[in-house]
């Protein structure tokens, strides 16, 4: 498509945004748009509609069908009421939650979410302040609703918000709900059309009730209830980064036992605008930083931080010359499966039906671990629905141990269908006074993981590409990938290669296709060379981003080889990335 004709199909929807069922304040900033001479943030504002993703509505705050404002989070609202009230037809009354974060407008878009779904019929549990999106998963369930949504654009930057919907198992939507529903959204064309205006009877604010019983609930799955009371007093730094952890996090390590729960009190102030960091992202080292500096102030044990919705847990323990270093996603992820396969077995709870998740891009040491203690291994896309959508199918028929993924985002329990912050904070403090009682530091409990099930490195590479012409140009990377598949990475000769987005595969050694036994088809490549490195790529479903994910492996026999071969696995990495052009 031309410019021209783009411009004008943009300025079409633009002019449909000045009639009177737009408010003053959203006529004005359109007009605004209209009458710049730089098209550039027209376009952009309305050259799209806002889609559902891996993490569903998310986008930057303003006007415009591709930006969350209150009409776009009201059409989404409309249009899942609409498909509610057609999909259970049959029940007297339809439930669902609404949750937020601390971002600007979430609280304003929770409330006029909570007024469009009462005007549809639909019976509403508001949290009365801002909750983390586990708990929200939680009050589904607890309170037999039939779906939920929560506003929050998780670890993105200030100028995000987002609208993360939710089924009755407690799960983000999958086909083909989140399919239903955007047909529904789809049909929506004007604001006229969505039912602003809504029913207070309807209304039902929750809270603190909502906050024991889930707090309650996770104090069931610890596992070293007597090695938190030998240690109860470990120095832990906490830091929910201005979000949504501030209260059930520190509340909840204490419910497990844990009295010394050092805050961050700028940290601890919460705010959409993130005063303290650029980015509350806990994958980021500089989102840590001030909990850091914590720990040293205190000689703390552990550092724990949570990102604005409390889904992501990010973590910082002492090496063996006690400096401070982060770890990544792979490794809490791989750390957490070691920790629950191993209680679980001295427990006597392995009984030969129990399971473990991972997502594609997230580290194959997890598979070693899981592979030989017997345990099943289901291997799921990314986004933390599929991991939900294999506890939905196998709940009352085998037994959920844990699922996790590299992005910082694990669950240790059964009754949410989300990944879990706060119930991850707890294990990983447990999981540090279990540690301590066998005589190690965390840091040596990971060294222990890697002597024992091998040694893997795992890096992401996010190359950023805003706007139109980035999505423009990330699909062209994609492309250029499948039309010249990588024959070798970094020197290693590739033996798999697989397009999830055809669910085809290819055996370099037995020179045959392999039909990829995946749900539903996804934009990702993957290949896997002779000498075990992985690397995926996929454009992200929540960001302007197109994401590498490198993995490579080595043996090591004792926790002294550990550094030497941290080294050449970062040169590996440094290979890999020139093999790719990145």
């Amino acid at each position: 498509m031309e410019n021209k004709d783009l411009l004008e199909i943009v300025k079409s929807k633009a002019q449909g945004w000045l009639t009177e069922s737009y408010d003053i304040e959203t006529r004005t900033q359109v007009q605004a748009l209209l009458e710049n001479e730089d098209s550039t943030e027209l376009i952009e504002s309305f050259y799209k509609d806002l889609e559902f993703g891996t993490g569903g509505l998310r986008g930057i705050m303003g006007v415009g069908t591709n930006r969350m404002n209150i009409y776009t989070v009201g059409a989404a609202t409309q249009g899942l009421s609409n498909y509610l009230n057609k999909e259970f037809a049959d029940l007297d009354q339809i439930k669902v939650v609404i949750g937020y974060d601390c971002r600007n407008n979430s609280r304003r878009f929770a409330e006029i979410s909570a007024e469009i779904f009462s005007a549809n019929g639909i019976k509403v549990y508001l949290f009365e302040d801002l909750r983390p999106t586990p708990e929200m998963s939680y009050v589904i369930r607890k309170l037999g609703c039939q779906s939920g949504i929560i506003l929050t654009a998780s670890h993105n930057p200030k100028e995000y918000n987002g609208y993360k919907a939710y089924w009755d198992d407690g799960a983000q939507m999958i086909a083909p709900h989140d399919k239903n529903t955007i047909a529904e959204v789809n049909k929506i064309r004007n604001a006229s059309e969505i039912k602003f205006k809504g029913n207070k009877a309807l209304i039902e604010i929750i809270g603190q009730e909502m906050d024991n019983d889930y707090v309650q609930a996770l104090t069931t799955i610890s596992l070293s209830p007597e090695a938190i009371a030998r240690h109860k007093a470990m120095k832990i730094v906490y830091t929910p980064i201005h979000g949504t952890g501030v209260k059930l996090v520190p509340d909840t390590l204490k419910a497990f036992g844990f009295t010394n729960i050092i805050h961050v009190p700028e940290q601890d102030v919460v705010s959409g605008d993130f005063p303290t960091v650029i980015s509350p992202n806990p994958e980021e080292p500089a989102a840590l930083a001030m909990a850091v500096e914590k720990a040293k102030e205190t000689d703390a044990e552990l550092v724990l931080a949570t990102d604005p919705d409390a889904d992501r847990v990010g973590a910082a323990v002492k090496n063996n010359d006690g400096e401070w270093v982060l770890l990544n996603g792979n490794q809490t992820a791989m750390m957490f499966v070691y920790y629950l396969i191993t209680r679980w077995k001295e427990l006597g709870k392995i009984e030969g039906k129990e399971y473990i998740v991972k997502t594609i891009v997230t580290t194959e040491t997890i598979r070693k671990i899981a592979e030989q203690n017997g345990v099943e291994l289901y291997n799921v896309y990314t986004g933390f629905k599929w991991i939900a959508d294999v506890m939905r199918k196998n709940e009352g028929k085998k037994n959920y141990i844990g699922g996790g993924e590299e992005s910082y985002g694990f669950l240790c329990e059964e009754f949410v269908r989300d990944k879990d912050a706060v119930s991850a904070c707890a294990i990983l403090a447990e999981m540090s006074a279990w540690a301590k009682d066998q005589g190690m530091s965390m840091y040596q409990l990971l060294q222990k993981i890697y002597v024992e099930y091998g040694y893997s490195k795992e890096v992401g590479i996010s190359v950023v590409k805003k706007g139109k012409s980035g999505a423009e140009e990330i699909d062209a990377m994609m492309k250029r990938y499948r039309e010249n598949p990588l024959q070798e990475i970094a020197g290693s000769k590739v033996t798999l290669a697989y397009d999830f987005s055809k669910l085809k595969g290819y055996s370099y050694h037995e020179n045959e296709t392999i039909t990829l036994n995946m749900p539903t088809t996804s934009n990702v490549l993957q290949y896997v060379t002779e000498d075990y490195t992985k690397v995926s790529i996929r454009p992200s479903g929540t960001e302007p981003k197109i994401k590498f994910y490198c993995e490579v492996h080595a043996k090591i026999k004792t926790a002294e080889e550990f550094d030497e071969a941290e080294k050449a696995a970062t040169e590996k990495i440094e290979q890999i990335k020139r093999s790719l052009g990145i």
